[in-house]
């Protein structure tokens, strides 16, 4: 089997929020599927994809391993992360759908096997950075929980770049003022009571303020009874998550804004975080994922991965979790579901708080054509999302 074609495509069914998937076609009429959204710049890594076709064509699509070192390793003078390990991780994701597709089963058999009957998720409700009120917010986790969703997170935390409007993306190391943890916490502590003590939360910062700033908040938030605070501080700084560490008692998630299983030794031999979340879009896909996964589960670490993307990257971190044996949950945002049918022929099969496996081989959908090119743009309008 050779490849024969790499093709991408940019596809925006919900507003401001485009996804870039990508197909792989062999000459035995078999195409595998992935996806590399990106939120800042999906033309950026559309243009990587475009520049290591050439590598592709002609490869043998069940060499997987080989094709991610050769993409990897031939960046590394300019470093093999974040852009670059998304254009891997589209490419990966579809070679592993290949190979399922070519053989009959599921990705996750070709990982080992399931290690579980199904995969529970966790979701979200609104944040206050994206202008929601605390009544709306409520109303939203009344009925996430209606829908038998045990756990979700939110962002209480108001963007310092705009206080009085809605979040205007400035990605800006921001601080926190007394006035914004008090609603922080007004804003959790509404939640708490509408959805009760039984019921997971999780905070999420989104790495966007100073240490003084994040441990300010984690020490307020704390009686909440938060599963995780999530990337309290920027990612470029270990000392700094180190310093956070030792000045708050909440558990800490990282990882959506790390890439490969490099960035994750240091995170993991120190002891700066109780659960690793990398991003199956980001990280170099299917085959990165997994063996992050498996470095954490070494440290016993718990695995919950990043995934508030399109519906390929969460039909692939699916596979990778039902056969991960140190899994936590995975992430989804529910109230995506509608859009993901327009596109995919499959959506996963919710029910009970989980996702539930199918016998469908490879990754266990296909992208309906006509309705991604109903909603495309072009790439100079896919290198922006306010998410």
């Amino acid at each position: 089997m050779k490849i024969t074609d790499v093709k991408t495509y940019i596809t925006m069914p919900i507003e401001n929020l485009p996804w870039l998937f990508v197909e792989v076609h062999t000459d035995e009429g078999i195409t595998g599927l992935g996806e590399c959204s990106w939120y800042g710049n999906n033309t950026l890594i559309e243009q990587g994809i475009e520049s290591v076709k050439p590598w592709l064509i002609g490869q043998d699509p069940q060499n997987i391993e080989e094709i991610w070192q050769l993409i990897y390793r031939r960046h590394l003078r300019i470093g093999g992360r974040g852009p670059i390990s998304a254009v891997i991780s589209g490419i990966d994701i579809a070679l592993w759908d290949i190979k399922g597709k070519s053989l009959g089963v599921p990705v996750y058999q070709l990982l080992g096997g399931p290690v579980r009957n199904n995969v529970p998720i966790y979701t979200h409700v609104q944040d206050a950075r994206q202008g929601f009120t605390i009544e709306q917010m409520v109303t939203m986790a009344k009925e996430t929980k209606q829908q038998s969703h045990q756990a979700i997170k939110t962002d209480p935390f108001l963007s310092m770049v705009n206080e009085t409007g809605p979040f205007r993306s400035a990605s800006l190391v921001e601080k926190l003022t007394p006035k914004a943890i008090n609603y922080a916490v007004e804003w959790v502590g509404a939640l708490r009571s509408e959805v009760g003590w039984d019921f997971e939360i999780m905070v999420d910062a989104h790495a966007r303020f100073d240490v003084a700033s994040s441990i300010a908040a984690a020490r307020e938030l704390e009686s909440m009874k938060l599963i995780w605070f999530e990337e309290p501080v920027p990612p470029e700084s270990y000392d700094a998550l180190k310093e956070f560490r030792e000045n708050s008692n909440v558990s800490i998630s990282v990882g959506e804004s790390l890439f490969t299983r490099y960035d994750f030794v240091p995170v993991l031999q120190d002891r700066l975080a109780d659960f690793v979340m990398p991003d199956i879009a980001w990280t170099g896909g299917i085959s990165e994922l997994r063996r992050i996964a498996s470095l954490a589960e070494s440290y016993y670490v718990p695995f919950t991965p990043h995934d508030a993307l399109g519906p390929i990257a969460i039909a692939a971190t699916f596979q990778v979790c039902m056969a991960t044996p140190n899994l936590y949950r995975q992430e989804c945002i529910h109230d995506w579901f509608d859009s993901f049918s327009k596109i995919v022929t499959h959506t996963m099969d919710y029910h009970d708080g989980c996702f539930w496996p199918s016998n469908r081989p490879g990754i266990g959908t296909e992208l309906i054509h006509e309705e991604v090119e109903r909603y495309a743009v072009p790439s100079s309008q896919g290198r922006f999302s306010t998410y």
